[in-house]
């Protein structure tokens, strides 16, 4: 079963969270799927990606757009994830599946802390992961540098 992770955004939105972590995730060698719930917001989060600075390209795609299967970094709202990614990134509260973490190296919920319906729709997915027997943990930055807060 694989592992996942939870992250706490309080401090830092996901535009600035995210290429750090798909930074991290591209380093050790895996492709990503970013998945989201909107299909618009993810062209807004492609377009966030294309600004970051040169040195810390993050080579990404659309899945609407040519070549999905050739992405490193892959976005999209579907659960069709054709550049068989390693990791699997959850954002604006898309709901992982266990059977999905299973098979991956990393599981990544992210949420916006300051949204108390995405803070209770991450303990859900929680919950959910962690009765399947997926190991967890939670991650939050609240007191200015990322701690693990919880561990299951």
């Amino acid at each position: 079963m694989g592992n996942a992770f939870f992250y706490h955004l309080t401090r830092a939105p996901l535009e600035v969270t995210l290429p750090l972590l798909l930074g991290k995730a591209r380093a050790a060698g895996w492709r990503v799927v970013v998945r989201g719930t909107d299909e618009a917001r993810l062209d807004w989060l492609d377009q966030k990606l294309w600004q970051g600075p040169e040195d810390g390209f993050l080579p990404h795609g659309l899945a609407s757009r040519a070549h999905a299967a050739l992405q490193p970094i892959l976005l999209t709202t579907s659960r069709d994830y054709p550049n068989d990614p390693a990791c699997l990134m959850l954002i604006d509260g898309a709901a992982p599946d266990p059977a999905e973490a299973a098979r991956l190296e990393r599981l990544c919920v992210l949420f916006d802390g300051h949204d108390s319906a995405a803070v209770e729709s991450a303990r859900d997915h929680w919950k959910t992961l962690t009765a399947a027997g997926c190991a967890a943990q939670y991650w939050s930055e609240a007191g200015g540098h990322w701690e693990k807060k919880a561990e299951a």
